[in-house]
């Protein structure tokens, strides 16, 4: 090695030595908390409830801090602090129906059940029509799919052999877990809340969501949010329930509803 190959190396050994401590001396990022939205407090001691804007609040009379308002209670109240917030914001754009899925009053109805699997014969040919066509065919991909013997288990492969009964599970799988969705979302028990207030009574079958904007900047949470945060901003402050972590079946079910809601609207992330 030269007296320039020399220079060169020694200064790139040193590089490298300092830029592995530094990563093995970083902290790991955190996140920052988020913000709450702070009440003001009743001089007489009454319930305070505030709104998904973090702005806007109201005194519930007769109801002690503490109290949980009744369902028609929380109803009434809510629909006062929209009222309030219409009229502080009257050129703001609030959709007042959910989107193009048909406003659904009732749980969405669970399907009948598929009926029961076929049972595997390995002598038998395929008759070619419980599988879909394309992608694996039955005669190259059916005979390696486990066959499940459950009758809500699916029998095929995720990109070919499958068929129009394994097609139905899926379809019911996902309508289950969007009913369950609609239940959270308009249970405040479900939902961990201490006042009474559940999400549809600000935002009834899902309206004025918008999940097909996210991510995007949120502006009470000073940061890019995903629908999830949004959710939890709402349990946390109007709802008074502790937030859900990511894997939590009530958040996953209340996503599947609330993105049902708008099925067939054109994805728009960032949009406001």
């Amino acid at each position: 090695m030269n007296l320039r190959m020399k220079l060169l190396v020694v200064p790139c050994a040193a590089l490298s030595f300092a830029g592995g401590v530094a990563l093995a001396t970083s902290p790991e990022a955190k996140p920052e908390p988020l913000p709450r939205h702070v009440l003001p407090a009743s001089k007489d001691g009454n319930l305070v409830l505030g709104l998904c804007d973090g702005e806007t609040s109201m005194e519930v009379p007769g109801v002690k801090d503490g109290q949980r308002l009744t369902r028609a209670q929380a109803i009434t109240a809510t629909a006062q602090l929209m009222d309030d917030w219409r009229k502080k914001n009257p050129d703001a754009n609030w959709d007042d129906v959910p989107g193009p899925v048909l406003a659904q009053a009732t749980p969405p109805a669970a399907k009948k059940s598929p009926p029961p699997a076929p049972q595997p014969n390995p002598g038998a040919k395929s008759s070619g029509n419980d599988v879909r066509q394309g992608g694996v065919g039955a005669q190259t991909g059916a005979s390696a799919v486990p066959q499940q013997q459950k009758a809500n288990l699916q029998t095929g492969h995720t990109y070919g052999a499958y068929s129009e009964r394994d097609e139905q599970v899926w379809a019911d799988s996902v309508q289950a877990a969007v009913k369950e969705g609609h239940r959270v979302f308009h249970d405040a028990e479900a939902l961990g809340g201490t006042v009474g207030v559940s999400c549809d009574m600000c935002h009834p079958d899902g309206a004025n969501t918008h999940p097909e904007t996210y991510p995007k900047y949120q502006v009470q949470l000073g940061r890019v949010a995903l629908l999830r945060d949004m959710i939890n901003w709402c349990i946390e402050n109007p709802v008074r329930g502790k937030p859900l972590a990511d894997g939590d079946p009530k958040m996953r079910a209340m996503e599947a509803y609330i993105y049902a809601q708008r099925k067939g609207v054109k994805l728009e992330y960032g949009k406001h």
